[in-house]
């Protein structure tokens, strides 16, 4: 598992920040949503050699499905915190947090 920032919206990757998916989703349209970006994912793992239109629309899919999730896109959250996604955790407020985890390791 990866570590998860204190708030709950960020998961930890080789030092970098990734946003989770919003919790306040439903439980079904987060399955829906997760089934629409495995396909896709599937699809772009394929399509090597295939026309890249049908590369371009997976990418879409990926995005809308990912948008949906929460993972990009508008924050979920809703107290005017800005978004860190991607970004190295030791730039940003998480900074101390995140050495705490590795001095604990």
């Amino acid at each position: 598992m990866y570590p998860v920032t204190p708030d709950g919206r960020y998961f930890v990757v080789r030092g970098r920040l990734w946003r989770m998916t919003n919790p306040a989703l439903a439980a079904d349209e987060r399955e829906r949503l997760m089934g629409d970006l495995g396909r896709a994912r599937a699809v772009l793992r394929r399509s090597a050699h295939a026309p890249e239109a049908n590369r371009r629309r997976a990418r879409r899919q990926v995005q809308t499905a990912k948008v949906g999730l929460g993972e990009r896109g508008p924050v979920w959250w809703a107290d005017g915190a800005p978004d860190y996604n991607r970004h190295m955790a030791v730039n940003t407020p998480y900074r101390e947090w995140y050495q705490g985890l590795k001095l604990a390791v």
